[in-house]
């Protein structure tokens, strides 16, 4: 009899002991293009594998979550919001038998897509695309197209859809794309709860006073009574939910969130100006196409020019957004030029 080798054994335990309705990776629909199974990992580890080794993965270190370019170490980027919501994710998942390798390459890529300056540059290039865009399309863009030089990264049907998916309007094709989608949400309210607090916009007083009885009142316990609560109405069934009055205060809190810092003038002085940064680089590489190279210039005959600058700017860092505006738009002095 053939040995089995370490994937295959891996299988094997994941097909005796996971929940009826997980997602087995030997049950993946597959890839656009087959490749050779590795002899070790199995299809969605090695989806996680490849988001992680990304480039677009490492630029969410510099990218905004709510707010702009802040000074100080501790509030949260792209990057730190995508490995919350990955480990939220998995603990569901691991409490539900469902397939945590799956749960977490999705978790890992939901964001890939998002633009420089959190939603104010998403909202800008909606606004300037035709057709609009989305930063769950967009990530769905990286992954299947401009990752690997333009080649996309050639991951599972499972691991698109849930990234494509992960919005609340989403409806992922596997309950572990229903998990990441769910903590999502868990992770960005409760983070940026934490974050308002540390910037002076929140006080702690200042939650509401049914969220704080139901949910907790610190960051920790309304992330455990958020979880447990899903683990115990999810559990042995095809679904992934919160009981109605743990949903009740988590929309509420969410409501609360969007009034008190998503649209407050003060966590969002700085808007106009990122809005600005990205209206005139859009304009700017638009009339100057030329300038886009590799993997932004392989699908612009395919794609349209609008479609070739919007992944270009929404794929910038903060950073590089700012110095290529001031690198074009801001005048330099007769000595710097001569350096």
């Amino acid at each position: 009899m053939t040995q089995e080798n370490p994937r295959q054994y891996y299988e094997r335990i994941q097909a005796q002991t996971l929940s009826p309705y997980a997602m087995l990776a030997q049950n993946t629909r597959g890839r656009e293009t087959p490749i050779e199974l590795c002899q070790i990992r199995t299809d969605f580890i090695r989806d996680r594998d490849r988001i992680l080794h990304s480039k677009s993965f490492r630029r969410l270190k510099h990218k905004t979550q709510v707010f702009l370019s802040p000074q100080g170490d501790h509030y949260r980027t792209r990057l730190t919001h995508t490995l919350e919501v990955s480990q939220i994710a998995r603990t569901i998942s691991r409490a539900l038998r469902l397939n945590e390798d799956l749960t977490e390459a999705i978790a890992m890529g939901h964001d890939l897509g998002h633009t420089p300056f959190g939603h104010s540059g998403e909202d800008v290039l909606n606004e300037l695309l035709p057709g609009g865009f989305e930063h769950n399309v967009q990530s769905l863009r990286v992954v299947e197209k401009l990752e690997n030089d333009g080649e996309g990264l050639n991951l599972t049907f499972e691991v698109r859809d849930g990234i494509l998916n992960h919005k609340k309007s989403g409806d992922p094709a596997t309950l572990e794309g229903r998990v990441v989608s769910l903590a999502d949400r868990i992770a960005y309210i409760n983070h940026d709860i934490d974050d308002a607090i540390r910037a002076g916009v929140l006080e702690e007083s200042d939650l509401p006073e049914s969220c704080v009885r139901v949910l907790g009142k610190s960051h920790g316990k309304r992330i455990n009574t958020m979880i447990l609560d899903v683990v115990a109405q999810s559990a042995d069934k095809p679904l992934v939910q919160m009981s109605d009055a743990v949903y009740e205060q988590f929309d509420a809190l969410r409501d609360f969130m969007f009034d008190r810092v998503y649209k407050n003038p003060k966590a969002k002085s700085e808007e106009t100006k990122a809005k600005r940064v990205i209206e005139e680089l859009f304009a700017y590489y638009l009339a100057h196409v030329d300038l886009l190279t590799g993997e932004y210039a392989k699908y612009l005959e395919q794609d349209g020019k609008e479609r070739a600058v919007a992944d270009y700017i929404a794929g910038m860092t903060d950073n590089y957004a700012i110095s290529e505006y001031m690198r074009i738009f801001v005048p330099k002095s007769w000595m710097d030029l001569t350096i």
